[in-house]
């Protein structure tokens, strides 16, 4: 979900362009919710506003842009690739929607209106192949049941809490529900991360935003042991530490579990990396972040990986992703060499 804490002016020029919005005056609500981005451009809540507003006036090229910015900027968040799908479905490009729609599962696996969603678009991609098939074959009587079978299913009845679309049921996360549109809401102070449970090597891996360490010369790596013999609490220490220097926005103890061989995502140089790193957890107000369940397994002969469930927490953030960190050994410490999220 979608959370912000805003500066009094800030929470009420955004309430503003919500009440205008539900006041059927979305022109108007655009120009307050640009104002406020004037001030904070980057804050995701009000970009996705803007983003709701945008679909609202009809303007799709420029909402669709929107919300694919913030897949780009905030991969973890699962709202904006969910609207992002309905855009496209809009449009009929159905293999795009899909795809949105699966980032946004990947992102949340708990995200029901992105798995309903994505039942609705495997539907009307059955209907435009049943199409197909009855173009080709006018007598096809079991084409012509199925695609009336899904018709019946989708096509009449609009979802509680959402709008018709082109695509039949398919819902847009509106401001007020999944997301918790423009309401202030409290920042929680930072916890300290909770014990890791060391668990039994696994063998599954999992794909996770990357990260870049300080770039310095590497030193030989220790080859890793043989998983029987990990030295798994040392490793979960190590993550621990990872996850506590993120907390309290300590950036250099931050960036020093990053090995010199970190593999920097995007094809980023890794100062500009770390310069983007930096000022994301510089940003003003509190940060959380916990880890849990740590399963250690090997990573080839010299690497190990750490599989782990992450909650994060921070102004305008709030997710919970699995993610893998892969680790060498170096002088008696272990250093991230890749991080990776998905499922």
């Amino acid at each position: 979900m979608l959370g912000v804490s805003l500066q009094p002016a800030f929470a009420n020029s955004v309430q503003e362009a919500e009440k205008l919005l539900r006041q059927k005056q979305p022109q108007q609500a655009l120009e307050q919710i640009d104002l406020f981005l004037a001030k904070v451009p980057r804050d995701p809540q009000g970009r996705f506003f803007k983003g709701l507003i945008l679909t609202e006036l009809g303007r799709v090229p420029e909402a669709t842009s929107v919300f694919q910015k913030l897949t780009e900027d905030y991969p973890e968040l699962p709202e904006p690739y969910n609207n992002l799908a309905v855009l496209y479905a809009q449009q009929k490009q159905f293999d795009k929607a899909k795809t949105a729609l699966e980032m946004a599962i990947r992102t949340h696996p708990s995200y029901a209106v992105a798995h309903e969603n994505l039942g609705d678009i495997y539907a009307r991609m059955a209907t435009q192949a049943y199409d197909r098939a009855l173009q080709l074959d006018s007598s096809n009587i079991g084409a012509q049941s199925k695609l009336n079978l899904i018709r019946e299913m989708v096509g009449n009845t609009p979802r509680s809490g959402s709008k018709p679309t082109t695509t039949g049921t398919l819902a847009a996360t509106p401001p007020a529900t999944t997301v918790a549109a423009v309401t202030p809401p409290v920042v929680v102070p930072p916890k300290p991360p909770e014990p890791a449970k060391a668990a039994p090597p696994v063998a599954t891996a999992t794909p996770a935003p990357a990260v870049t360490p300080p770039a310095a010369p590497a030193a030989p790596v220790t080859p890793a042991a043989d998983a029987a013999s990990l030295p798994v609490a040392d490793i979960v220490r190590a993550v621990e530490r990872w996850a506590a220097a993120w907390a309290r926005k300590d950036v250099n103890a931050y960036l020093a579990q990053y090995d010199s061989t970190f593999e920097v995502p995007g094809k980023k140089s890794r100062k500009a990396w770390e310069a983007e790193r930096r000022a994301r957890i510089d940003k003003p107000g509190a940060i959380e972040v916990r880890v849990e369940e740590v399963k250690v397994a090997r990573d080839g002969a010299a690497r190990v990986k750490a599989t782990f469930r992450q909650h994060y927490k921070a102004v305008g953030l709030k997710s919970s992703t699995t993610k893998t960190l892969v680790l060498v050994s170096r002088d008696g410490r272990w250093l991230i060499q890749r991080e990776r999220v998905g499922g």
